[in-house]
This record gives C-alpha cells, structure tokens and sequence, in this order.
C-alpha cells in the first residue's frame, strides 16, 4: 500500500459527521494495526496532533484523527457543546469505522487520549475488551482534585453559567459560553500559569479552534472519574503523566496506572503542556505499540 499524504474523511456518528484525518503507512504487510486519536478539553485535531499520527503512521500503523462533534471542522450544533458521553460515543463511532477500514486490522485498534480524552479513553477502553491497547497522556482522571485547583469564586460563577445554560438549552436558546483557558485569576475552566502559554503553543494559525465551550458541562464534570474504570481494562495500557503537571493532577492518574491489570507507567518531568513538544514520549508510545501488538495480527 502507497499513500502520497494524509487523507481528510468524514465518519458518521449519530447523525453527525465526524471531521477526521486518515494516515496511511507507506508500505505493510497485511492488515495494519489502527490508532484512534482525539484531543482532549476544546482542542481539534490540528493542535499539536498531527505530529503523534504522523509518528505512528512512519511506524507501519493507520491513524485515525478526528474532530468530536460540536468542534473543530466537525458537524453539530450548538458549536462548542462539550458533551461527556457524546464524546465517548465519538470515541466508539471512529472504532467500529475503522474496524470496517480496507488495510486496517479489527483486532488490533488502539485509543489514544490527551488531558481530557485520556480519561476518555480509559472509559471507553473498560467497556470494550476487543481494543488492543490504550494510550492515555498527561490524562485527566478524576473530577474531584481537578476542581480542587479552580478557585471556588470561579467554582460558582460555573455553576450560575451551567444554570442558565441548561435552562436556556430547554428553551432553545443559544448556549452559554465560557472560556476554555485564560490567564491567572480570570473566569476560564483552566487557569493554572502553564495553560494559557500552554495552549499559545499548540493552537496554529490554521486551527479551527475556539476558547470557549458551553457552560452546562459544569453540571455533569464533577460527577466524571474515569479512573475508577481503569481495573475493568483488559488490555495493555501505556499511562505517560507529566509531573509536574498543574492542570491535570498527578495523584489520581498515578492511581488510575496502579489498578489497570497489564498498565505501563511512564513518567516525565515537566509540566502539561511540555508531553506535546518531547520527542521522546512519541517514541516511547511507538515502542509500547510496537511490544504490546507484536504478533497479534487477525487471523479472520
């Protein structure tokens, strides 16, 4: 099989059409096996990403990048409606099309996550014995300590803006909006000093990006702790966290790689933002693919 370049495809989910990115290695031999990527907390598919898939797919893997609904160059309305378990079904809409995939091995699929969507995919990996691994960096695990580091003057605002959001949803109106990222003691779901220069690093000036998402995810976050999946998960599972990581907290993810059966910890002395830019963590993920799907090709 020869590619030129990536492909830019779209993969229906729940009436929707999913914006996705189709890497195919240059040459293989048989059925390849499949990444299925997304980013975490309001981010696309252009913000830092491309440069995980193209790494995967230089290795003699497929790739699939995609945009959830709602965000990026993916259908959906409301725009920037940030919805937990319609992300998951995102997740489970992408795996079952790339189980279908011409040159893409079914029995080999691997999620990948980042921030928000490593806890996503610890999630949708527990519910699913058939994926081949998991990869899950600078993951965000539980909701508890993570708004334990948002002010609790920030804390209420959120939840008066969750209010009027899902009260408005009911009505029609248009949403609620509040900010993704902002500086410093500003009203945004992600404040810490890393964020902001943090995001000015990975957003380019041809991403579909925006710093906003609808405020009544507030409503549902607290209730979000995908590490209390993480021991259902029967597959091989690579956790990379950073550190001293300031947005995401480290204890719960550390818990998360502790009580996931056949679980790799791989630990990175910097902070969130600085998993996006280390050559060396896309080689340690390559590697972990490379060991954990060796010999496992389906024989259908």
């Amino acid at each position: 099989m020869v590619v030129d370049q990536r492909e830019d495809v779209r993969i229906p989910s729940h009436g929707e059409q999913l914006a996705a990115y189709l890497y195919r290695p240059k040459t293989t031999h048989g059925a390849a096996p499949c990444v299925v990527m997304a980013h975490g907390f309001s981010a696309t598919r252009d913000d830092g990403l491309p440069g995980y898939a193209q790494a995967f797919c230089d290795a003699g893997f497929v790739v699939v990048l995609f945009d959830y609904r709602h965000f990026g160059a993916s259908t959906g309305e409301p725009r920037q409606l940030l919805d937990i378990a319609r992300q998951h079904e995102d997740y489970r809409a992408v795996v079952e099309w790339a189980r279908r995939l011409d040159g893409a091995d079914p029995d080999r699929i691997v999620l990948w996550g980042s921030s928000f969507s490593g806890g996503h995919v610890l999630a949708v990996g527990a519910t699913d014995p058939r994926i081949a691994a998991v990869i899950s960096q600078g993951p965000f695990t539980d909701a508890i300590p993570t708004l334990l580091l948002v002010p609790v003057r920030n804390q209420l605002r959120m939840v008066l803006a969750a209010l009027r959001d899902q009260a408005g949803a009911w009505l029609g109106r248009a949403p609620v909006l509040l900010p993704a990222v902002g500086e410093p003691g500003t009203l945004a779901a992600m404040t810490a000093p890393e964020a902001q220069p943090g995001f000015d690093a990975l957003v380019g000036t041809d991403s579909k990006w925006r710093n906003e998402f609808a405020a009544r995810l507030m409503l549902r976050f607290p209730f979000y702790r995908p590490r209390l999946k993480a021991s259902k998960m029967s597959m091989p599972v690579l956790m990379c966290v950073c550190d001293k990581d300031a947005t995401t907290p480290v204890a719960p993810a550390l818990k998360a790689a502790a009580s996931a059966p056949h679980a790799e910890l791989r630990r990175y002395p910097y902070g969130h933002f600085g998993i996006y830019h280390d050559p060396q963590v896309k080689a340690d993920q390559v590697a972990f693919l490379q060991r954990t799907l060796a010999g496992t090709a389906s024989r259908a």
